[in-house]
């Protein structure tokens, strides 16, 4: 899975602006899935750092000052609408898939799921255009995997 992830990047990265845009876009994202429950804590915020920098092999100090600039303006986020419609036009379904996975181990990583966090999740994979099953899958899959760890 983390190959396919890094190619997606890898594949997705065109120009500076662009990667920016694409860090921009993936972390607050994140930051939606991480406090959607009101609260983002220390185990989410380093859960998204490390997946930006191992996963998505983005620079550190982008990951820093991109999810700094997130936290401060996470009360005057953009819409779902914002982020899932670049997304649609830029990654394949398979990509988006691995996406919600992400998100979802995000969400898991403070061992609680809240309703708010499920319901979330169904917005972003409805408008994702991803199935309940294959959303449902995802989930499994990042909880298996937080339980190896």
């Amino acid at each position: 899975m983390l190959k396919i992830l890094k190619k997606f990047f890898e594949e997705s990265k065109k120009s500076d602006d662009f990667t920016n845009s694409n860090l921009e876009l993936i972390c607050g994202l994140m930051i939606e899935a991480a406090n959607s429950d009101g609260l983002i804590d220390e185990k989410e915020l380093e859960k998204i750092n490390l997946v930006l920098i191992n996963t998505f092999e983005e620079d550190p100090k982008d990951v820093k000052t991109t999810l700094s600039n997130a936290l401060k303006n996470r009360d005057n986020s953009k819409s779902l609408f914002y982020y899932t419609s670049k997304i649609n036009k830029m990654y394949s379904d398979k990509d988006k898939v691995l996406l919600i996975e992400t998100l979802w181990e995000i969400i898991l990583s403070d061992g609680k799921v809240h309703d708010y966090e499920t319901s979330l999740i169904r917005r972003l994979s409805g408008l994702l255009y991803i199935s309940d099953v294959n959303s449902g899958n995802a989930r499994k899959r990042a909880l298996n995997k937080i339980l190896k760890n």
